[in-house]
């Protein structure tokens, strides 16, 4: 691990491997597939490498950062439903020890009331809500700047 050459751990929780289908009024058209691009691609442009993980299952999740916390450098993380009910993922994120942002498709700050509360903020650097499919890229970029990762050539 090294800022030079950052590892990125993009996770995605539950019921997100249906982007692109589920409430496309919410969430978009935008599918899984095409947001793990897209952090590829942020990521690769200032010399990272990106490793992409989805499950609808809390503790494969919490496998993944677990198997994972040595050969990364930070997280870039979108929970699902779990952001709102997991103290087990907030724990994982602490467990680890690697800096986290928190990224939301939607404006969860904008929705129903169970969803203003996110169980996994207070052991994130900061939380990227309601910026559609760019908010990856975005949170992507937070990350690596943490990181002191050096910014893309224009």
């Amino acid at each position: 691990m090294s800022a030079e050459h950052p590892v990125i751990l993009l996770v995605h929780g539950p019921n997100l491997n249906l982007l692109g289908e589920r409430k496309p009024e919410v969430y978009g058209t935008t599918t899984l597939l095409d947001i793990e691009a897209d952090v590829a691609a942020a990521a690769g442009a200032r010399g990272a490498a990106v490793l992409c993980f989805q499950s609808n299952h809390e503790g494969a999740l919490i496998d993944f950062l677990h198997e994972n916390r040595k050969v990364a450098d930070g997280i870039v993380i979108n929970a699902g439903a779990y952001t709102h009910t997991s103290v087990a993922l907030h724990d994982a994120i602490e467990a680890v020890n690697l800096p986290a942002v928190e990224v939301h498709i939607s404006n969860t700050h904008a929705r129903e009331g169970f969803r203003h509360v996110s169980m996994i903020a207070p052991v994130c650097l900061g939380q990227v809500t309601g910026l559609g499919r760019q908010g990856y890229t975005v949170a992507t970029h937070l990350l690596l700047d943490h990181l002191g990762s050096p910014a893309a050539n224009p």
